[in-house]
């Protein structure tokens, strides 16, 4: 398994500035052809790296409400009933859930009945306890600049070097640090494969 470099960091973030830029703009600032680029992100996307591209819509130009910010303690064993339920919500814009389990979302309802619009969504977790917080300004910028950057191993979760593994299982692939991890994993999603 390749590590990835500088020039892939770079192509990374130039494409979270902006999906829409050409791969020969993008090659004029890493010093590659356009082709070479285009080389880079198909291979970033087979394993993995690059999931989607997709559009960062103003909601402000085109949502009535106002956004919130909401965090949840779903109470026991609700937080994946939770999640799910935020998730399938079309006015949740970002959604995250906590190493302890809390849900948090930021999303936009009509400041008339946020409370109403919460207390729906989250009608099927009872012992929920919530917090709904006004936001005056949303900025997301997602960024590769000072941070190490590296693939984790989906068995594991160590982090995948040179010496790594990837394998494509189904429409996915998968990273792994050693070919141990990949034998368990591969044993593990084929007995789910086949008990489907």
């Amino acid at each position: 398994m390749r590590d990835l470099d500088e020039t892939d960091l770079d192509i990374l973030s130039m494409l979270t500035e902006d999906a829409r830029r050409s791969y020969s703009s993008i090659g004029e600032a890493v010093g590659l052809s356009g082709p070479a680029v285009s080389d880079r992100v198909t291979r970033l996307r087979e394993t993995g790296v690059i999931d989607r591209f997709t559009v960062d819509v103003n909601r402000e130009a085109v949502e009535a409400g106002v956004p919130v910010f909401v965090r949840v303690d779903p109470g026991r064993d609700g937080t994946e009933a939770v999640r799910d339920r935020v998730a399938a919500e079309e006015a949740v814009e970002h959604l995250f859930v906590t190493a302890d389990g809390g849900v948090w979302f930021a999303g936009r309802t009509d400041a008339r009945d946020a409370r109403g619009w919460v207390e729906s969504l989250l009608s099927d977790a009872p012992d929920a306890d919530y917090t709904v917080t006004l936001l005056d300004e949303v900025a997301w910028s997602p960024t590769f600049d000072g941070t190490g950057f590296a693939l984790s191993c989906a068995e594991c979760g160590n982090t995948v070097d040179a010496e790594g593994e990837s394998v494509r299982l189904g429409d996915d692939a998968y990273h792994f640090c050693c070919s141990s991890c990949r034998s368990r994993f591969e044993e593990r999603y084929r007995e789910l494969e086949s008990g489907a």
